[in-house]
Order: C-alpha cells, then structure tokens, then sequence
C-alpha cells in the first residue's frame, strides 16, 4: 500500500479562527450532559434517576468521593448500553411497541392502576420513561441472542475433551444440587441488579411481587429469564439466579428449609413461596421471600460421560464460558468502534479530588 506523504502549508487566519472554533466547541459543553456516545447526549438527569434508585433510602450520607465513584459506573454502565442500543438500531432489532406493551401488561399484572403509578412515581419514573426502559431491555437482550448466543455451537468432541480432562469433577462423594434463586426482600434500602429495576420496599409490596413472579412461572417462562427480571440478590440475578452446585449435607444443615422444599423436586420443577429469615437473639425476623428452582440433582459416584446429565453440565459449562468470552471481545469491537466523549470523567480529572 503506498504511504501517503503529508502536505505542509502554513494556515491562514480563516484556517486558524476554525480550529480554534471546532477547539472551543469540543472542551465546551452543557451541563447537563455528562457523556456522549456517537453524538448521543447522555444527560445527568439520566445518571441522577439511576444513581437514586441503586442508593436508596440510606441513612448514611455518602462522602463527594463515594458519590462521585458511584456516578461515574452508573454513566460508564450508561455508556456501555448507549452503544448496543445503537448496534442494535443499525441491524433492525429495537424492541417494538407490541413487545414493550406486551412486557407492560405483564409487570403491570399484579398491581392495581394506583398501586402501578405509585410505584412508579416511587421510581420517579413517568410511564414513558419506563416503557423506554422496557425497550432498551428488550433491544438489549434480542442484540445478544442475535450477535452472541446464536453463534455458539458446543460440539460432541468438546464434551468429551472436557469430561476427560474433568473426569475428577463428576465423582461426588456425596449428592450434589444444583439451584437457582428469585428473591424478593421487603427492606426499604439495598442495591438491585435486575433488567427492572424492580425492587420492593415493603412486606406487602414483596408479597405483591412474588406472587406476581410465581404467575410468571406457572405461565411457563423460564426461571432464569424471570430472575434476571426481578429478583433482588444482585450477586445472582444477572446470571439468571443460578447458585451452582450445593452439596447435600451444608444445605440440610445450613438451610433445612430449602433442602426440605427441594427435595422433593424433579429436575426443572419449583419450591413454593419460603420465607427468608434471619436470627436476631432467639427470634427469627422476615426479610423478603424466595423461590427455588432445582435444575439437576446429581447422585454420589462417579459420573459417566454416557449420562445425559453429566452431557448437559458440560454443555452449560461451555456454554456459559464461550459466551462470557465472546461477549467481552463483542463489547471491545463495538467500543473501538464508538466515539464517547465522558465529559463527567473529564472534569473530575480536571479539578482533582474535592
């Protein structure tokens, strides 16, 4: 490829006055806008609702610098969904007004109209704002399957490489149960990581809610989908509630309950309603409600490659792990792709830690 020589010349005052105007423009900016994505403005407004939803309520008042950190992952998060909403608009794949309806007729489901709009002013929320919520939620997840999930493909020869090299993992000497989790507390404060934003804030709100998500169940959507939705334990809800494995003698011990319910489940199948507990002296207080799903129960021995059940751990395994890896190299592709400008990271440098 021939090498292009650069051309000198000595601008003239025209030239210079629009550098320095085109200079001007770009360290100049409003406000209320902390970042832009491709010429997209996300606005502080856009970063406060956020902020007040992942705080809550809390008692403590947070140091500039806590706030501060805080912002800055709510506009870096911001930023990262700005730029697969735009992907996703380019391969016709945002979420139509049929679908977002659909998904508001199912959250609106167990709430009255005044119980529905309080929630949502709760929020701060309009329904606008949330029904544009719903559909960067849905655009989201329909870009994934499309550009992620559907791209992988676990081949028989990979199952039987891993359980060869594993071989040790399938022989348990004691029953093993894999679990997953929806759970809904009735703590006013606390940090959800749900696509809703869904949390409750009372003991009648969480027993609203998880009635609303055993309606979903016994629907017959899926458990991880609806965990991902709402369930308010932030270390599993993005992951579809899923515990891992638990072995038989911790979970008797430690959670009698859970092992009591679970027990009795086939493979697929759901515990009823359980409270959650914790021990404050000698009493038990109520903190929210959980649902369990029991996805295998795998028996003491040595698991053969031959069982269906030792092929579909390792498929998941696979699964999972191939798509954890293409997912980060499709989010470095469509950064190196995008023009951000963050203009709050910008001026926090700029004036130094206050």
């Amino acid at each position: 490829m021939p090498v292009m020589k650069l051309r000198s010349f000595a601008p003239t005052a025209l030239t210079a006055a629009l550098l320095l105007s085109l200079v001007a423009c770009d360290q100049t900016h409003s406000p209320d806008v902390l970042a832009t994505v491709n010429g997209k403005r996300i606005m502080a407004a856009d970063v406060q609702r956020v902020y007040k939803q992942t705080v809550g309520d809390t008692t403590q008042t947070p140091s500039n610098e806590q706030v501060q950190i805080v912002r800055l992952n709510i506009l870096h998060s911001l930023i990262d969904d700005e730029i697969l909403q735009q992907r996703a608009a380019k391969l016709n794949l945002v979420a139509t007004d049929e679908e977002v309806n659909a998904k508001l007729t199912d959250y609106k489901a167990p709430y009255t109209e005044e119980e529905f709009n309080r929630k949502l002013k709760e929020k701060g929320l309009t329904l606008d704002e949330f029904k544009e919520d719903i559909r960067r939620t849905l655009t989201r997840n329909k870009l994934i399957n499309k550009e992620i999930e559907s791209k992988i493909t676990i081949t028989d020869s990979e199952i039987t490489d891993y359980y060869n090299q594993h071989k040790s993992e399938f022989n348990l000497i004691e029953p093993q149960y894999h679990l997953a989790e929806i759970v809904v507390t009735n703590q006013p404060a606390g940090q959800v990581n749900n696509l809703q934003n869904s949390k409750a804030t009372n003991d009648a709100d969480a027993k609203k809610k998880i009635q609303m998500i055993r309606n979903h169940l016994d629907s017959g959507e899926e458990f991880s989908s609806v965990a991902m939705s709402y369930s308010e334990d932030p270390s599993t809800s993005s992951n579809g509630g899923d515990l891992g494995f638990i072995l038989e003698t911790p979970l008797k011990t430690e959670h009698p309950d859970v092992f009591a319910s679970v027990s009795k489940l086939k493979s697929g199948e759901t515990t009823e309603t359980l409270p959650l507990a914790v021990t404050q002296g000698k009493t038990k207080k109520i903190i929210g409600y959980a649902i369990y799903q029991l996805i295998e129960r795998r028996p003491a021995g040595q698991g053969l490659l031959s069982d269906p059940r030792v092929q579909q751990s390792i498929r998941q395994q696979l699964r999972d792990s191939h798509a954890q890896l293409l997912q980060l190299a499709y989010d470095e592709m469509l950064h190196d792709e995008a023009k951000v400008h963050n203009y709050l990271a910008e001026d926090i440098l700029k004036k130094g830690v206050q």
